[in-house]
């Protein structure tokens, strides 16, 4: 089993449900959703488009994929992210868009954002005493030989190569596209996200995700809202 710490939406939220219908699957039920109405596109054509982000469910990565360390238990690692999120402030990122992160569409700030980044560095580094040291299989999975200096040091350091200065916090939408279709898919996703596309998006909660055993769908276990103590809020399983 690995686990991993996600920024993703309130279940009730627009966003959420604008995701789940655009991938076709709801990662707090697991439910499968079918493709989407109104495609412009053949629906194998979007199975293809969405079966890696679909997996994964609908997220931004903070703490990836982890195992956990020896000596560590799910009972301790729930409790200390549900001490984390009830510690943490909301805020609000600016602006996000529809953007393109090399072949792949995501939702993205329309700038870096500094209080982001440093809320993801707080996640990273607040659970690392969780996290197995990566297999040897795990880093070849990486390519660390196609990775830059400081991005192998944050795969040794912390699993995962796009932390600290090289975080981009990303909400994928879509695998590769190849460079003919980009414009069909970004008009597609303009029109689906509209509701979010240049508008503020809350930081207000936070996920842990599980992935029973590898190549698994990714399913939510739980979802805190930030800054809100156990006793003052509704609890998500």
């Amino acid at each position: 089993m690995r686990y991993a710490i996600y920024y993703t939406p309130a279940p009730d939220s627009p966003l959420a449900s604008d995701a789940g219908r655009w991938l076709g699957r709801d990662a707090f039920s697991g439910e499968m959703l079918g493709a989407p109405g109104g495609l412009a596109m053949p629906s194998e054509q979007w199975q293809s488009l969405v079966a890696e982000p679909q997996r994964y469910g609908f997220h931004a990565t903070l703490k990836a994929p982890f195992e956990l360390r020896h000596g560590q238990t799910e009972a301790a690692l729930v409790d200390a992210f549900d001490a984390f999120a009830a510690s943490v402030a909301p805020f609000d990122l600016p602006e996000v868009v529809v953007g393109q992160l090399g072949p792949f569409f995501a939702l993205v700030p329309a700038v870096v954002h500094a209080p982001l980044q440093a809320f993801a560095a707080s996640v990273v580094e607040t659970f690392e005493p969780f996290r197995a040291p990566l297999s040897d299989a795990d880093v070849a999975r990486r390519r660390p030989e196609r990775l830059t200096e400081t991005q192998r040091e944050n795969l040794t350091a912390w699993g995962y190569p796009y932390v600290m200065d090289e975080f981009r916090f990303h909400m994928t939408l879509t695998g590769p596209v190849e460079d003919d279709l980009a414009p069909t898919i970004l008009s597609e996703l303009k029109r689906r996200f509209s509701r979010q596309d240049g508008q503020p998006l809350a930081i207000d909660g936070l996920a842990l995700f599980i992935e029973a055993r590898r190549g698994e769908p990714f399913t939510i276990h739980s979802w805190r809202p930030l800054g809100l103590p156990a006793h003052s809020r509704k609890i998500l399983p």
